[in-house]
């Protein structure tokens, strides 16, 4: 069972999405900036939702804001899902995530179009606030809709700029009245750009994810004393700049002895009072560590709040952490896995089974049923940037593997030995 999709059409919903909280890059690149529950993402969402509706989908709304549809169909079958997000990070480019929501609507599309008979119907989804970038974790909407978070807790996170999430859902008009946890699907596939340079650099056309590395986010906070540039001695300084300077450090030598692939980044900092001939009296910095196995995400984890309070201590500093997010590393679906990479190879495409090194919705939907994700390469590796780039070719082509894909599965039946 086979269908081609239209790719012009899903360039042009690519291209109309983008439009929406629209923003240029140094170098005239065109990106989107539409943060979780702002004015931006509820225009987004108000387009997508259209599209939707426009194809007679039935469209749920839950309590956190995602949005699910469904073909209309008589078995009453769980559906076979795709989708991501439409939300963005401030500097956000035109492709990370909506490829996934917009290509899912392309298949299922294509599919009523050319009036194929399906076992059980397709579905497609957004999540809400899968980047985190306004309000912690990331992958919010998808953890709370596989029951990951109770929905009154997700409700009262604060974002950064101190807005409650519950209220802003109600401002922009997106708390339905679906129910959370949701829909469990018959097994779910997220399309996504890679956000990295490894199939670009070895020349292949699709990846094969395999799971999604474990995340560690933790908010720290050191306060020491204020007090002038000029006059105050090194050694009687309590500067906590500096001494977020010395934790980068150690955590960049941390990473470096575990090797690849471990990475580590100090990246949303706030210096008090951030005035050029004062010594900062507070510094409140993220650190994200990540890595494949969870033995090993623990060990660093450990060994990076023990450096935080030895150099805390030595430069006479008080201290506290906060966990931000904590996701285990997720193994997909080995079954599912497979089924994408004989897809692609089907249609003559090279394809690399590989791990994700970005968190997606893919690895909260992996809880509640069989999950797998697809790659298209990403140019120069650049993402959450508006020089984020993916080729047209291959757009289409991986909108191509998930269309067919999501057709197998509709007849797989995952109690089977495969």
């Amino acid at each position: 069972m086979k269908v081609s999709i239209d790719g012009q059409r899903l360039l042009r919903r690519i291209d109309e999405l983008a439009t929406i909280g629209a923003i240029v890059g140094a170098s005239g690149e065109r990106g989107s900036a539409r943060l979780a529950l702002t004015d931006e993402d509820r225009l987004g969402r108000d387009l997508v939702v259209r599209w939707m509706n426009d194809l007679g989908l039935e469209v749920t709304i839950d309590g956190i804001g995602n949005v699910i549809a469904v073909m209309p169909h008589a078995s009453g079958h769980a559906p076979v899902m795709a989708g991501s997000h439409i939300d963005t990070v401030a500097t956000g480019g035109r492709f990370d995530g909506n490829l996934g929501v917009l290509a899912g609507l392309e298949v299922i599309e294509s599919v009523m179009a050319a009036g194929i008979d399906l076992e059980r119907p397709l579905a497609v989804g957004f999540f809400t606030d899968e980047e985190g970038a306004r309000f912690a974790p990331d992958m919010l909407g998808s953890l709370v809709y596989v029951g990951g978070m109770p929905l009154e807790q997700a409700l009262d996170i604060a974002a950064v700029d101190g807005a409650r999430l519950g209220d802003e859902l109600i401002a922009i008009g997106y708390q339905g009245g679906g129910p959370c946890p949701g829909l469990v699907p018959h097994a779910f596939v997220e399309l996504h750009i890679e956000q990295g340079p490894v199939l670009e650099a070895e020349g292949v056309r699709i990846g094969a994810v395999t799971g999604v590395q474990g995340i560690s986010w933790t908010r720290v906070n050191l306060v020491g004393q204020s007090n002038h540039a000029g006059t105050t001695p090194m050694s009687m300084r309590r500067d906590s700049a500096a001494a977020m300077f010395d934790i980068g450090v150690r955590l960049a030598e941390i990473v470096a002895e575990v090797g690849p692939p471990q990475v580590g980044t100090i990246g949303r900092i706030e210096v008090t009072p951030n005035l050029v001939n004062v010594v900062p009296s507070r510094v409140s910095f993220t650190i994200d560590v990540r890595h494949t196995d969870e033995m090993v995400l623990r060990s660093v984890e450990d060994r990076v709040h023990a450096i935080v309070r030895e150099i805390a201590d030595r430069h006479g500093l008080m201290v506290s952490t906060e966990t931000l997010a904590r996701f285990e590393p997720v193994a997909f679906d080995d079954r599912v896995v497979s089924i994408v990479e004989a897809t692609a190879r089907a249609h003559g495409l090279s394809v690399q089974r590989m791990p994700s090194g970005a968190g997606h919705d893919a690895q909260m939907l992996a809880r509640v049923c069989p999950t797998a994700m697809i790659f298209t390469p990403s140019v120069n590796g650049i993402s959450h940037n508006p020089a984020e780039f993916t080729s047209d070719d291959d757009l289409i082509a991986g909108t191509q593997v998930l269309a067919d894909v999501m057709l197998e599965l509709t007849e797989w039946n995952p109690k089977e030995r495969s």
